[in-house]
């Protein structure tokens, strides 16, 4: 795949507290990721960056809220988010403390 287009599939790591735990439980870190990203595209990104092993991807489509702005109805963006996996012995570790 195309280096480039891989450093431009995830967005940003997603940290909450569901998803705090399920790193701490299960290994599996949650990200917003590129609408038209695929799984192998995601699995190859992560491991490229982080310098780990995937072991699977799960991806899910956030739909927008339906949002009133002032008179008008709205709706927010619908996004993509991605549930991976790591291998038994690797971790990602997003702060510095």
């Amino acid at each position: 795949m195309n280096p480039e287009r891989l450093m431009q599939v995830l967005r940003f790591p997603i940290v909450s507290e569901k998803s705090t735990k399920l790193a701490d439980n299960y290994r599996q870190f949650a990200f917003k990721v590129l609408p038209d990203a695929t799984k192998p595209e995601i699995k190859q990104a992560v491991e490229l960056l982080f310098k780990v092993k995937v072991k699977h991807v799960q991806t899910v489509r956030v739909k927008g809220k339906r949002k009133r702005f002032g008179r008008v109805m709205g709706q927010r963006i619908t996004w993509k988010k991605a549930y991976v996996g790591l291998e038994e012995g690797y971790d990602i570790i997003f702060g510095a403390g």
